[in-house]
């Protein structure tokens, strides 16, 4: 049985996320680690997070993220409140560490992705929600709220809203 490219790109991003886990975050997280850390898991386990944001996650995981998620180079600029000079910096020291700010973000981003996936099951009718102007959010488009964390509980407060049924 051969592995699609996104199957592929999935077990990549667990492997590394897992290498990683492992690796720094013994001194944050005391339970025990005896299974794999996939990135569902990591998402649903907020201490496995915590860990991660205290150490700051390495630019080539953030590469692997970026790439499960409907967000441009330069809308993770703006969201990061980084330069697109600075995020190129970075991409050639792949083993830079992001500082905890960006790190916690960059997971939120995450969070916001994998429930509106959930929600809507495809990354292409997320992204046109992303850039549609909502009503229920003050006309403004979600991906413009995801730079602020309050613009980002209303966007996964209205995700859930959606994925309950109850459109605003």
């Amino acid at each position: 049985m051969s592995e699609t490219p996104a199957t592929y790109k999935q077990s990549q991003l667990d492997l590394e996320l897992d290498t990683y886990l492992r690796e720094t975050t013994s001194e944050y997280y005391t339970a025990s680690l005896d299974r794999t850390i996939t990135y569902r898991h990591f998402l649903e386990d907020k201490m496995l997070m915590i860990a991660a944001i205290r150490k700051g996650i390495p630019y080539s995981l953030f590469e692997l993220i970026q790439k499960f998620t409907p967000f441009s180079e330069g809308d993770w600029a703006d969201i990061l409140g980084l330069s697109t000079k600075s995020m190129h910096r970075y991409k050639q020291s792949p083993d830079h560490l992001f500082k905890s700010i960006h790190t916690e973000k960059i997971i939120e981003m995450a969070e916001v992705t994998q429930l509106g996936l959930d929600v809507f099951g495809t990354m292409e009718k997320l992204n046109l929600w992303l850039h549609t102007p909502n009503f229920a959010l003050g006309r403004h488009t979600p991906i413009e709220l995801l730079k602020d964390s309050y613009g980002k509980e209303m966007v996964m407060t209205e995700l859930t809203l959606i994925d309950y049924g109850i459109l605003s």
